[in-house]
């Protein structure tokens, strides 16, 4: 065997089991994000807090355009096009940014000079349920942004090929598991069940 198609035959192996382990680690995820959901039902019932809509669904809207954004990175670094490829990132991390902002700044209040939060984590059931959703999902919005990151400066400098480009695969599939995440706790939120008051 030649060592090009040995090297070709180890990188084969290794991203089989570099997904296999990713497809693993999200499998644990979903036992935590179901986990919340589970607790919002069991304690909430078929009501909700008054939570924005409008927020809400402009945050929602803005992770969804970052899966596009990300996607589109994808793509371009399949076909070689790093330009394109590190704009996307960019992108992608923004609108990331964006929708944290949107989280911390009009759901928890976290700068009350700018808006003032009516829910708080201490006070009620209510409170307590959504900061521990929204938190939870904030904590994976900021380790992606940071993975997002280190792939654009891994890519910056020549690091992938559109034949060996896993990094950038691994960072795409984390970013569409985290927007996945938030399209099942968008409605649980804001839109299923009564208005408690």
């Amino acid at each position: 065997m030649s060592a090009i198609a040995e090297t070709v035959e180890n990188y084969t192996d290794q991203l089989r089991n570099n997904r296999l382990g990713l497809w693993m680690f999200f499998i644990s995820e979903a036992f935590l994000f179901g986990g919340l959901l589970v607790t919002r039902f069991y304690l909430w019932g078929n009501t909700r807090p008054e939570l924005d809509q409008t927020i809400g669904l402009i945050v929602t809207s803005v992770l969804l355009l970052s899966s596009f954004s990300m996607n589109l990175a994808e793509t371009a670094m399949e076909h070689g096009d790093r330009k394109t490829f590190l704009r996307g990132l960019v992108a992608t991390a923004v609108l990331g940014l964006i929708f944290l902002v949107g989280v911390l700044v009009f759901e928890w209040g976290l700068f009350p000079f700018l808006y003032e939060g009516h829910l708080k984590p201490w006070e009620d059931v209510y409170g307590a349920v959504v900061f521990a959703m929204t938190g939870m999902h904030a904590l994976h919005v900021v380790s992606g942004i940071v993975f997002i990151a280190i792939v654009w400066n891994l890519g910056r400098k020549g690091h992938y090929s559109p034949e060996r480009h896993w990094g950038v695969e691994a960072c795409a599939i984390y970013w569409h598991y985290v927007d996945l995440v938030w399209i099942f706790f968008y409605p649980a939120l804001y839109l299923i069940g009564t208005v408690a008051h």
